[in-house]
């Protein structure tokens, strides 16, 4: 049995249309997203991170060399999971609730953030993510980018948002615009509602 499994979108294929249509979601989602999930189950098979959780595996992978290749596939998995969610048909603009209030801490408004935000999505050389992330400790937040399967659980901070800007993402709907994308991302797309559930703690980890 799978240790693994692809979660459901938590909207329809459609749902982000016409920002990000369906056919971006039927293959970043049914077939990249899936891709890494049997992977991931391929090389976790008859070891002793069979029947770990998700969360475990990235652990347990991070930091060792020779496990390269199943944390590359088990962050994506992760990752992409978490993308998801922080999504919503109607999302987007300005934040409400403790978010806000920490943005605006951190980074004195929504705009200077959504600049700053950007900035690092769109400056990530090559494939990767851009993160709002809390600290564990105080719970500042403050913006990282990861490349390729990199993901902040694995540098000790509990991700809020992130915007995948692999090129797969974005490039069916806007082609080499990745500015525009993330713009839309952040004007039309962020369920800010989830990210305010990842800052109280609730769910610790992602659904898998």
């Amino acid at each position: 049995m799978s240790t693994v499994t692809l979660p459901d979108l938590p909207y329809a294929h459609d749902a982000l249309a016409p920002h990000i249509s369906k056919e971006t979601l039927e293959y970043h989602h049914d077939k990249h997203h899936n891709a890494y999930v049997v992977k991931l189950n391929e090389l976790i098979a008859g070891t002793d991170l069979a029947g770990k959780s998700l969360d475990e595996i990235i652990l347990a992978s991070a930091k060792d060399a020779s496990k390269a290749g199943i944390f590359n596939q088990a962050a994506q998995v992760w990752n992409h999971t978490f993308y998801w969610n922080c999504m919503t048909p109607n999302g987007g603009g300005k934040p409400t609730g403790a978010v806000a209030a920490k943005i605006d801490e951190a980074f004195g408004s929504y705009e200077k953030f959504a600049e700053e935000f950007k900035n690092a999505c769109v400056t990530q050389f090559g494939s990767g993510w851009g993160w709002l992330v809390a600290d564990k400790v105080n719970g500042t937040v403050s913006i990282m980018k990861t490349s390729n399967a990199g993901t902040p659980m694995a540098e000790g901070k509990v991700a809020l948002l992130t915007c995948d800007v692999w090129e797969h993402a974005y490039y069916i709907d806007f082609r080499n615009k990745r500015p525009d994308y993330v713009q839309t991302f952040l004007d039309k797309l962020v369920n800010w509602d989830y990210v305010n559930a990842k800052l109280a703690g609730q769910p610790a980890g992602v659904e898998h």
